[in-house]
């Protein structure tokens, strides 16, 4: 079958032949129509992600939208490497193989479940947000930024604070539903009293933090508290993506004057399960009323031409 490989982690996949899986217990083969280039799917071909296996060749791919032999629509997750959703069939994982609703795009379903599950899953499964409760996200002008905005409040979040760099994208978020914008282009001094604001003025329960590095950095200055009267309230803190960098400076200070929960949300510390219901709820939610997402579609033989391309507004999708 034809398909993007991964030979060394220092170059993009190439559009070659590769033989064809062969399921085993617990698979279902799929005939792939769409998939999504994820920040994840860059990490593990590259080999920096936690979930990388460090062997070669593979095909890079965690999930996409095809066909089971019954010709079922699914929206899938695949199974065990060499096999990855960017070939022209792949293994579906019999537990993340769900119906997709009628009306739903192929590309949109493939680039938009990830993204979608991070902030879902992130919410309901680790933070364990209930209505009513205020969000800040942090990294909310990226794709999966916006549709956390979205999903935060469908999910009926008082109010939500977006915090990104790109002003055009940060505009667009007030139509999307946010109530704050808060920009990270911001004097240090003067995001760290932008971030207090929020927090004093409006509070925070939930933060979804895309980016960690120096972005977190200043929030979680902006969180710690000063004196020994004040009081502490909750802030549940989910780190969910790296763009700004892979490490903080944490002051101890930080975690003892304040109501701070550090928690992770990704593969690993959200449950199989909780990914699940996390997409089935979503979808259901979709296909109700759509979600605003956009998809950049492009045939799988550019996948060496495409792999970095820069795009910031839209998920590239790949078509077999």
């Amino acid at each position: 079958m034809n398909a993007a490989v991964v030979q060394t982690f220092d170059a993009p996949p190439r559009y070659m032949s590769f033989d064809e899986p062969v399921a085993e217990a617990g698979e279902m083969p799929v005939k792939v129509l769409a998939a999504g280039l994820h920040p994840i799917v860059k990490a593990l071909a590259n080999g920096t992600h936690y979930g990388s296996t460090g062997v070669l060749p593979f095909i890079p791919g965690v999930d996409g939208v095809g066909r089971l032999e019954d010709g079922t629509r699914v929206f899938f997750g695949v199974t065990r490497p060499p096999y990855g959703s960017f070939a022209e069939r792949a293994l579906a994982a019999s537990w993340l193989c769900l119906p997709l609703p009628d009306g739903l795009d192929d590309a949109v379903c493939a680039g938009i479940a990830n993204p979608a599950m991070s902030s879902w899953a992130a919410l309901t499964a680790r933070a364990k947000f209930v209505a009513g409760e205020s969000v800040l996200i942090l990294g909310a002008t990226g794709v999966a930024g916006q549709l956390a905005v979205q999903i935060a409040k469908r999910r009926g979040a008082r109010r939500v604070a977006a915090v990104g760099r790109n002003p055009r994208a940060l505009e667009k978020l007030t139509a999307l539903g946010a109530d704050a914008a808060i920009s990270l282009e911001l004097e240090h001094d003067a995001l760290v009293a932008a971030f207090r604001k929020e927090l004093m003025e409006f509070g925070v329960d939930v933060v979804l933090d895309y980016v960690w590095g120096s972005p977190a950095e200043t929030l979680l200055r902006a969180i710690t508290q000063k004196g020994l009267q004040k009081s502490s309230p909750r802030v549940r803190y989910i780190q969910i993506g790296n763009m700004a960098g892979g490490t903080i400076s944490l002051a101890a200070a930080t975690l003892r004057s304040s109501g701070l929960e550090l928690l992770g949300s990704g593969f690993g510390s959200a449950s199989l399960d909780d990914i699940r219901q996390a997409l089935v709820e979503f979808f259901a939610e979709a296909a109700r009323a759509p979600f605003v997402f956009a998809v950049k579609r492009a045939p799988l033989s550019d996948v060496e031409a495409l792999w970095n391309d820069n795009e910031k507004e839209a998920r590239l999708v790949f078509v077999p």
